[in-house]
């Protein structure tokens, strides 16, 4: 399966790709790489995403999964970059309104962090929930400020979400 590791400022990334589509990103360094134009597109966009000269990721996802999170990761990836939305936004954003606890769990499984950004996903009033990516929560909250949203602003006003716009 052809991969390819980043630097990047949240540590090492591996992208992996199978038949023309990512399929996977995760933390960590492989020596043997197998690059395609897939993986230097996925490389040029993360790049250009920790420069912050990209808005949105434009790529061939495959994350595979169920139908419900199929439907919680394409929410997700309609979150513009420097919004957030909650569990329960993205749980009406995938037909079950009550089912945000489905939505965290579908978060924990996302094999394409970032590229599906679980990360804008946040708790009920702005708390910032969970994060399984590499260095947990210090790593959402790394990923968030680099995209300007302040989870701990010194005055707490009401946020809107992207959902609310």
């Amino acid at each position: 399966m052809p991969q390819i590791s980043i630097n990047s400022p949240v540590g090492a990334l591996t992208v992996f790709e199978f038949d023309d589509q990512i399929v996977s990103l995760d933390w960590g360094f492989v020596e043997e790489m197998e690059t395609s134009p897939v993986l230097d597109e996925a490389k040029s966009q993360i790049n250009a995403y920790f420069a912050k000269k990209l808005l949105r990721f434009d790529l061939p996802l495959a994350p595979g999964g169920t139908a419900f999170q199929a439907a919680v990761w394409a929410a997700m990836c309609d979150i513009p970059l420097g919004q957030t939305a909650t569990y329960q936004d993205l749980a009406r954003a995938a037909g079950s309104p009550k089912g945000f606890r489905a939505v965290g769990m579908a978060c924990g499984k996302n094999p394409i962090p970032i590229l599906i950004p679980c990360h804008r996903v946040l708790a009920a009033g702005g708390k910032p929930g969970g994060y399984s990516g590499d260095g947990g929560l210090e790593t959402k909250e790394m990923l968030l400020k680099l995209e300007g949203v302040d989870l701990y602003p010194a005055s707490k006003t009401s946020k809107q979400t992207a959902f609310d716009l």
